[in-house]
């Protein structure tokens, strides 16, 4: 099986990269930013489902088959980007009151605020799994990354892609949940203000678009 030395490199390379500005993150910054921490978390908790789609995709070779289709490639990719446009739309015009009306919060009460309720976190749970499936990067990354750290000598190349994608799925937990709850602790205090949620919205909208375009237009 893979050596503990070159997990450990793996699982430092994970961290960085999970530090790197990408949809995902900034999905898990804005939902926590405005809904609170336990959304971040929630969102976090879809995004690393999709990524154990991505990783059993490598490991029984279908990723292989995006990589090498140009039209499956760019299916999934427009998928991706319309799903992101469809977030920058409901981030646009999105009103404080009705921030407030879909997360069960008052922001004009500075008391403890209720995370989002069972529909809510089910949404936001689908939401962060549509973002990670349908971004086709993401399975060509694996795809790329995960072998470079995989040695046939060492047993089946099936469970050692499971396995680094398993310490791979631990370090986005842990990045993400960080930054969920950072941003979520900072957010409370924003969403007192209505005109902070605004503007939290139309960064949010702004930053959705351009990650769509930068997606559409990514290449194999």
């Amino acid at each position: 099986m893979i050596p503990l030395d070159t997990l450990a490199i793996f699982f430092a390379a994970s961290l960085l990269l999970g530090l790197s500005p990408g949809p995902d993150n900034i999905f898990v910054l804005t939902q926590s930013a405005l809904c609170g921490p336990v959304a971040g978390l929630i969102v976090t908790a879809g995004l690393c489902t999709g990524l154990v789609a991505h990783t059993t995709a490598v490991a029984l070779g279908v990723a292989a088959i995006i990589q090498a289709s140009a039209l499956a490639f760019t299916l999934l990719k427009l998928a991706g980007a319309g799903y992101l446009l469809y977030l920058a739309w409901q981030a646009f015009r999105a009103s404080a009151a009705g921030i407030a009306t879909a997360t069960g919060r008052d922001p004009t009460n500075s008391g403890g605020q209720a995370g989002p309720g069972g529909s809510d976190g089910w949404r936001l749970y689908r939401r962060g799994i549509v973002m990670n499936v349908s971004n086709p990067k993401v399975s060509i990354f694996f795809l790329a990354f995960l072998p470079q750290f995989a040695d046939p000598a060492r047993g089946l190349l099936a469970l050692q892609m499971l396995l680094l994608g398993g310490v791979f799925i631990l370090s986005t937990l842990l990045v993400f949940g960080g930054i969920a709850l950072l941003a979520g602790s900072l957010g409370q205090r924003l969403l007192r203000s209505a005109k902070a949620q605004r503007i939290i919205h139309r960064i949010a909208g702004t930053l959705f678009v351009a990650l769509a375009l930068k997606l559409a237009s990514a290449e194999r």
